[in-house]
């Protein structure tokens, strides 16, 4: 084996090299000299019931890897998990992918295995895997077991938003209210929908930073503690390899996470966290070119909620088996030539799949069932628009892909849903609900505010959807025909801040087109009189995130983070001497 990283840290014969040679014994009593150093990012917290499964698969990781010859050490990382934080996980993604990338750096890591769960941890982790020079490994944390509701498992997240829309038609009852509660209070783990957690989960596959097959998986399953233990084993013989996360993150890989996020029906939130990573590593991602391409090229190949009855245990099961059986299935839309985690090809996994199960299992759709079929994803740009905005097709409704309607301005949560739980407030079916203000500097932090519930009037009347648009963002989970992280924002005086109530929004999602019907002179006076929204955040790391923050088809990600060329993501190492 080559030299260890970390032994520039004890391998002196000085008061420094001791002192750390005690350190490292005090903490792991099994440690010595020569045996890598594989860091566990605990992302486990009582706050974070997505991720809490973590806890129990932290001993599987750290036996696994003293087995194969390395010394585990755990430490904790900030657990991001969409249930409590606010106003959004978002606003804090990027500032743990800093803490994992200085954790790194500053400390004896040959290896570091990242445990995830609730989707910006994951983003966080791909984020940081993408720059830390030290091969890594992200482990999910495991889907929420499902709970029978009312006759049906039930999908978390999805079935939420379902019950909310019963309930405020008064189709559910306070009884039915709180066995809904009770329901999703039952179990731990990500949501067991096509949410974020879900898609973060297949895209690290990917991108060779998470093992083949191991997403989805029920938390506490067999399969998810064999995961574990397959992580730990795995990291220290990437040490001996010496195979960082920049050599497997590649172009290629890239372009696959692109087209398994449109694939899967995914979230739309992990464009954002893609460009993100596309960022950290000097890879171009351009969202209104190459990556649209990719979208309207890929029809939807999996049935999960809310693209279908199945939840994400299913697409886990051992027939399915998960990215592999996809890729098995579908080969002609990936570069199989790319290298996963475990060293091997997508080739060699997909045919190794196929030969053991030819016929693609539910929910996986064949080749013959998806032909002609509309891609799940789409980008649109135009006057509304200019650098782009993204919809989720396969959630939305087929008669609003195509429309003009009348917009209904809003700037904030906390109006509109006053706003649109007021029955007296009456307005035509064919609205446009705008939501501003909810940018990834607005709020600050891009919030999941943009699936705004049907106008209660509306609704009322047997509207089931509307469009809405906005340069927020929305829950994988969810579902409805909503224009996502509309770019430029308001917040910094994109077009969306100039839009009135009455002025007509057209949108054609086949022509990729979102405008603002407004002759452009109503608009150059607009502009003139607009004023930046006044910001109550004038300290800690809201105030750094909104000067610093990049739009959404850059990721959102820090200006002083992004490398400008695939050149420039060097880790620089810590000078090594008496603290």
């Amino acid at each position: 084996m080559s030299p260890l990283r970390s032994n520039r840290w004890y391998e002196r014969d000085d008061e420094v090299a001791l002192l750390h040679r005690a350190a490292l014994r005090a903490a792991v009593p099994g440690w010595r000299p020569g045996r890598p150093i594989v860091g566990i990012a605990d992302s486990s917290s009582d706050l974070n019931p997505c991720n809490l499964p973590v806890r129990r698969l932290l001993p599987d990781v750290t036996g696994a890897v003293e087995e194969a010859g390395g010394s585990a050490f755990t430490f904790p990382v900030m657990s991001l998990g969409e249930d409590l934080v606010k106003p959004s996980a978002m606003l804090y993604r990027n500032l743990v992918a800093m803490e994992l990338e200085e954790t790194v750096r500053a400390h004896p890591l040959d290896a570091l295995v990242i445990t995830t769960g609730c989707d910006k941890t994951t983003a966080a982790a791909l984020m940081a895997a993408a720059v830390v020079g030290v091969p890594t490994l992200l482990l999910p944390s495991g889907s929420r077991p499902p709970v029978p509701f009312r006759g049906r498992p039930l999908g978390t997240g999805t079935d939420l938003w379902r019950a909310l829309e019963a309930r405020r038609l008064d189709r559910l009852d306070d009884t039915g209210w709180a066995e809904l509660e009770r329901c999703l209070s039952c179990t731990t783990g990500t949501c067991n929908t096509m949410g974020t957690a879900s898609t973060l989960a297949l895209v690290a596959e990917a991108l060779g930073v998470q093992l083949p097959g191991t997403s989805g998986h029920p938390a506490d399953s067999p399969a998810a503690h064999e995961a574990a233990a397959a992580t730990g084993r795995r990291a220290v013989a990437m040490v001996r390899e010496r195979t960082v996360p920049a050599d497997l993150m590649t172009a290629g890989a890239l372009d696959n996470a692109v087209r398994v996020v449109a694939a899967v029906g995914g979230s739309t939130n992990a464009v954002v966290h893609l460009a993100a990573v596309a960022g950290r590593l000097g890879h171009p991602f351009d969202l209104t070119g190459r990556v649209d391409r990719m979208f309207r090229e890929t029809p939807l190949t999996v049935e999960v909620e809310p693209n279908g009855p199945a939840l994400i245990g299913d697409l886990a099961e051992a027939k399915a088996a998960g990215l592999p059986g996809v890729m098995a299935a579908h080969p002609g839309l990936f570069d199989l030539g790319v290298t996963t985690a475990d060293g091997r090809s997508w080739q060699e996994v997909a045919d190794l799949h196929r030969a053991a199960e030819p016929v693609p299992a539910p929910p996986v759709r064949t080749a013959e069932s998806v032909a002609g079929t509309r891609p799940a994803l789409a980008v649109v740009r135009g006057s509304l628009a200019p650098d782009g905005a993204v919809l989720k097709v396969s959630a939305a409704s087929p008669q609003l892909l195509r429309h003009r309607g009348p917009a209904f301005v809003v700037d904030d949560y906390h109006t509109m849903r006053a706003l649109t739980d007021d029955a007296s407030l009456e307005l035509p079916p064919d609205v446009v609900l705008v939501i501003r203000g909810c940018g990834p500097v607005g709020v600050p932090g891009m919030p999941e505010w943009g699936m705004a519930p049907v106008p209660l009037n509306l609704a009322r009347q047997g509207v089931r959807d509307v469009l809405r648009v906005t340069d927020g963002r929305m829950s994988g989970t969810s579902y409805g025909t909503v224009v996502l992280h509309v770019a430029p924002e308001s917040a910094v005086g994109g077009p969306l801040a100039l839009v009135r109530d009455g002025d007509l929004v057209e949108l054609d999602v086949d022509a990729g087109r979102l405008d603002l019907l407004v002759d452009p002179a109503e608009l150059t006076r607009r502009r003139e009189r607009w004023q930046p929204p006044e910001s109550g955040h004038l300290r800690g790391w809201p105030l750094l995130y909104r000067r610093h923050v990049l739009q959404a088809p850059q990721g959102c990600d820090l200006d002083f983070l992004t490398a400008p060329t695939a050149r420039h993501r060097h880790f620089v190492e810590p000078v090594i001497g008496r603290s």
